[in-house]
């Protein structure tokens, strides 16, 4: 299958946050954030759409070009604010289950480099699409450009999720387990082979994210 990547839209960013939601809605991570089921799509997308559209400012968004995957990912060569006015639009969209995200970005962000790099925050595939290749072709248009710009990448994935990634360059580095809830892989990818070697976060602060899927 030839599948087209293009950089998302102004207007792709409802659409995104709905594809992504309706992808991490029977995950683990989706069922942790919004145990209940009859709220979580929604509530998903809701707050998705806070980081898509901050990734539009700070980072870049690329789609298949039938918006059935998406990549979602920040350019964290200087540090960058939180999304505008996130405390307020998060427990709007959240509502009572606001603080398990807010949970999430604390043990994410306990973990996150602090020097320049790339941040694969979220990649997602819609569950009727996966296994169709899409996912495989973003993951490779990924990893041509990571080689362009010559940074090292970082991301934090479903434990399920490394061996994708490990076939893309990325190693795993120590698991995040949430509070009663599932397990995180971050996973990170070097430049070059020889460049082994990343710092510790021991300082930075809440101001990003969170990822999902897998194709």
């Amino acid at each position: 299958m030839d599948t087209r990547i293009r950089v998302a839209r102004w207007a792709d960013i409802t659409p995104i946050a709905a594809l992504a939601a309706e992808a991490l809605h029977p995950a683990p991570l989706g069922k942790w954030l919004v145990p209940d089921p009859a709220l979580r799509r929604q509530v998903l997308a809701d707050v998705l759409v806070i980081w898509v559209e901050h990734a539009m400012f700070f980072g870049d968004v690329q789609v298949t070009d039938d918006l059935t995957a998406a990549a979602i990912a920040f350019h964290r060569y200087r540090p960058i604010p939180p999304p505008a006015n996130y405390p307020t639009r998060l427990a709007d969209a959240a509502g009572g289950h606001a603080d398990r995200f807010a949970t999430l970005d604390t043990l994410l962000a306990e973990k996150q480099p602090t020097e320049p790099h790339y941040h694969l925050a979220l990649f997602a595939v819609a569950p009727a699409y996966q296994r169709t290749g899409r996912g495989t072709a973003l993951l490779a248009h990924h990893r041509s450009r990571l080689d362009r710009i010559d940074l090292p990448s970082w991301t934090t994935i479903p434990a399920a999720g490394e061996p994708l990634l490990t076939r893309y360059g990325y190693t795993p580095r120590p698991q995040i387990t949430l509070p009663d809830g599932p397990t995180l892989c971050p996973m990170r990818r070097n430049p070059t082979p020889a460049s082994d070697v990343w710092p510790t976060n021991t300082t930075r602060t809440a101001d990003n994210r969170w990822q999902n899927q897998h194709a």
